[in-house]
């Protein structure tokens, strides 16, 4: 699982949906900067967080974490 991979494919789907790092964080009840670490690769979200990104983003968790799509 590369960290970098997951973040760039989690801004790429926030920015199809039209969506701030802000409003993602809003929609997640997280910070924007934690929104922000994900994206660039510095920090993992937490698995109810990956869970909450699946289901926003019409995707499973395979398809985040190993980029089958």
């Amino acid at each position: 699982m590369n960290q970098q991979k997951i973040g760039k494919f989690i801004s790429e789907r926030r920015k199809l949906k039209d969506l701030t790092q802000m409003e993602l964080a809003e929609k997640l009840g997280v910070s924007r900067q934690s929104v922000s670490k994900w994206e660039s690769g510095v920090a993992y979200a937490e698995m109810d967080k990956v869970i909450q990104i699946c289901n926003l983003f019409n995707l499973n968790i395979d398809d985040l974490l190993n980029q089958n799509i």
